[in-house]
């Protein structure tokens, strides 16, 4: 039986040396999170977690190879900015971060492989799996980055570089509370190769109210609220809020500003390593 046992042994050694460097960094990043969610809250654990970050921000780093973005530091760091599960931010997009100073920008660098993991650890928060229904959808852009609930408000119809494969821009805003409001946020994703590049840039564009979208909001909160249903406020602004953006989506490339946001979603896309 000596055949079978070396058999086992070149079976487990050939998975063990297949395994993705995504997989390979994944398995580390899961470890981690499995060993954090159940550590004590401590000076010493908040240092081993710290240094768990830059381990895995050193993994991403050759996972992704070298990368630089036009006006953004040289200094990248993890996207996942907590392991402990439960903690607020838990669970963001895998990858490296450039970051503006005073955090206006935000670029985060992943692959197509990491990409297609992460929608599908949030595929019971609805996230599509699709890219492409993933990356016209807020669910994406709240989950990927920051702590804060994100509205989409219009897609900007960018023009993709030949080089890429997928390009798409959308203006929303963001916020720990209320989330309506004149949108002010441009988000652009772009995919070239396995490289998957997310730009989130705050208060990039002046935009104004649209009064009909506005008589539509408040129409939608006239209606009585469903007393049947504990979350039956709740579910009433939601109601209230798809029906605004949509009709701000329908109503957007007629306003006066929507050219300067498209002109400014198009410039955050040539910034990005693409050509």
């Amino acid at each position: 039986m000596k055949w079978l046992g070396l058999l086992c042994l070149l079976v487990f050694a050939t998975n063990a040396s297949a395994a993705s460097p995504e997989q390979r960094y994944l398995d580390l990043r899961d470890r981690y999170i499995a060993k954090f969610t159940k550590a004590p809250e401590n000076d010493e654990t908040y240092k081993q977690h710290d240094a768990a970050l830059k381990e895995l921000t050193a993994v991403l780093r050759s996972l992704i190879g070298p990368i630089t973005i036009k006006g953004l530091p040289a200094d990248a760091e993890s996207n996942v900015d907590t392991l402990y599960k439960g903690d607020s931010g838990f669970g963001h997009l895998d990858g490296l971060v450039f970051r503006s100073k005073g955090d206006r920008t935000d670029v985060v660098v992943t692959t197509t492989a990491l990409l297609k993991h992460w929608l599908g650890e949030h595929r019971e928060d609805g996230m599509p799996q699709d890219n492409g229904a993933a990356f016209k959808s807020d669910r994406f852009y709240y989950a990927a980055i920051q702590d804060a609930a994100f509205g989409k408000y219009a897609e900007l119809p960018i023009t993709k570089p030949a080089s890429a494969r997928v390009a798409v821009a959308v203006l929303g805003l963001r916020g720990n509370g209320e989330i309506k409001g004149p949108p002010s946020e441009i988000d652009v994703v772009a995919i070239q190769g396995d490289k998957v590049f997310f730009v989130a840039v705050r208060d990039a564009v002046k935009t104004a109210e649209i009064p009909a979208c506005e008589q539509v909001w408040k129409q939608m909160m006239a209606k009585p609220i469903n007393k049947k249903d504990p979350r039956g406020d709740m579910a009433r602004e939601d109601k209230a809020m798809d029906a605004f953006t949509r009709c701000f989506a329908r109503a957007a490339p007629n306003q006066s500003w929507f050219a300067t946001a498209v002109k400014k979603a198009q410039s955050e896309l040539d910034l990005l390593p693409l050509r």
